[in-house]
C-alpha cells in the first residue's frame, strides 16, 4: 500500500501477535488513532438491557426504565426483556507513526491508552466522541464503546429475578445499534419503538399495552442538528414509562450518527421528567480522549 491508497480498515501494522488482532483506519495518507475489532471477530453478547456498561465490561445496552443484567461477560442470558446489540466497529486507540497499510511506522497503543476515557461529572463514549452529564446522585459509566448514566436498580415489578432502573440514558453510535437510517430524524423515529419495546416490553413490566407520543421535534445537540422522539408507554404491570430516542451527528464526523436512548419510570420514586431534558441539553463533545477508569459519579 502507498499514500495513494484509498481510506480503509487494515490490520494494525503494530500488531505483535499477542492479544486479539485489531484493525487500524488508514485515511489515505496516514494511520489514524482509530482502532476496531474486525467485524467477523466481534462476539455478540446477549444482555438484559439497562442503563449501563456493566461491571467494567464493554457491552452495549438499550436503555433505562427496564431491566439490566449485571454480568461480567462470562455468560449470556436467554431471558432478555430488552434487545441486545453488538459492539460498535471502532474505538480510538493510541497514537501511531506514519506509513501506509502494511508499511513501517505503525505501532500498537499502550494498554492504558485503550482504557475508557473519563471526565469528572460526565460519562464518555469514546467511539462516538460524546459525553453524557451525570445528574446529582446518579452514577456514570464511560467506555470505549457506549456510555451510560443511571439512578441505580430495583427489583422489577413483573419479574423479581430481574433488576430494573428508575431512570437512565445510554449513548452509542447508530451503527452499533443496527440503525441504518441516514438522517437524524429517520434514525430517531426508527429507534423509538425499539427503545420502548426493549425498555418496557419484556417480562420485567409485563409488556406494553399502549403508548402516547409526547414529542417529535428537531433539536441541536453538542452543536449538531438532531432529532428526538419521546413516548409515554403504559405497561401491564408496575410503573409506566417515558422513553426517548435522540439522534444527531457526532462532533467527530458529520457522517456518523449518534443515538441516545433514555427512559424514566413514571413514578414518584423516579427522577422528574425535566431531568431527561437536562441530560439532553447537557450532552457535549467529549473533552478527553486518553485513559481513565471509566467510572464517574
Amino acid at each position: 500500500m502507498t499514500e495513494m491508497s484509498p481510506p480503509g480498515w487494515h490490520t494494525d501494522p503494530g500488531y505483535t501477535g499477542t492479544g486479539p488482532v485489531q484493525e487500524r483506519w488508514w485515511d489515505g495518507s496516514r494511520w489514524t488513532d482509530q482502532l476496531r475489532t474486525p467485524p467477523a471477530a466481534v462476539r455478540r453478547r446477549r444482555i438484559r438491557i439497562g442503563v449501563g456498561v456493566t461491571a467494567g465490561v464493554v457491552v452495549l445496552a438499550a436503555i433505562a426504565g427496564g431491566a439490566i443484567l449485571l454480568t461480567d461477560g462470562s455468560h449470556s442470558s436467554e431471558n432478555t426483556s430488552r434487545g441486545a446489540v453488538s459492539p460498535a466497529p471502532s474505538s480510538p486507540g493510541g497514537q501511531n507513526g506514519q506509513g501506509g497499510p502494511g508499511g513501517p511506522g505503525g505501532r500498537s497503543p499502550a494498554p492504558d491508552q485503550q482504557q475508557p476515557p473519563s471526565e469528572e461529572g460526565y460519562a464518555t463514549d469514546a467511539s462516538s466522541g460524546i459525553s453524557l452529564p451525570v445528574p446529582d446522585g446518579w452514577t456514570g459509566q464511560s467506555a470505549l464503546i457506549g456510555a451510560s448514566v443511571s439512578t441505580g436498580s430495583y427489583t422489577c415489578p413483573a419479574d423479581a429475578s430481574q433488576k430494573c432502573e428508575r431512570g437512565g440514558a445510554f449513548v452509542a453510535p447508530a451503527q452499533a445499534l443496527k440503525i441504518t437510517a441516514k438522517t437524524a430524524e429517520a434514525a430517531a423515529k426508527a429507534d423509538i419503538s425499539v427503545n420502548a419495546t426493549s425498555s418496557y416490553g419484556g417480562k420485567a413490566y409485563g409488556a406494553i399495552t399502549s403508548h402516547e407520543q409526547l414529542k417529535s421535534e428537531a433539536v441541536t445537540v453538542a452543536g449538531r442538528k438532531g432529532y428526538l422522539v419521546r413516548w409515554k408507554v403504559v405497561t401491564k404491570k408496575g410503573d409506566d414509562g417515558y422513553v426517548q430516542s435522540l439522534a444527531f451527528a457526532s462532533p467527530r464526523s458529520a457522517d456518523m450518527l449518534v443515538v441516545v436512548r433514555s427512559g424514566f419510570d413514571v413514578s414518584p420514586k423516579a427522577p422528574a421528567l425535566s431531568v431527561m431534558d437536562e441530560i439532553t441539553e447537557g450532552i457535549k463533545a467529549a473533552a478527553v480522549t486518553g485513559s481513565g477508569s471509566g467510572q464517574t459519579a
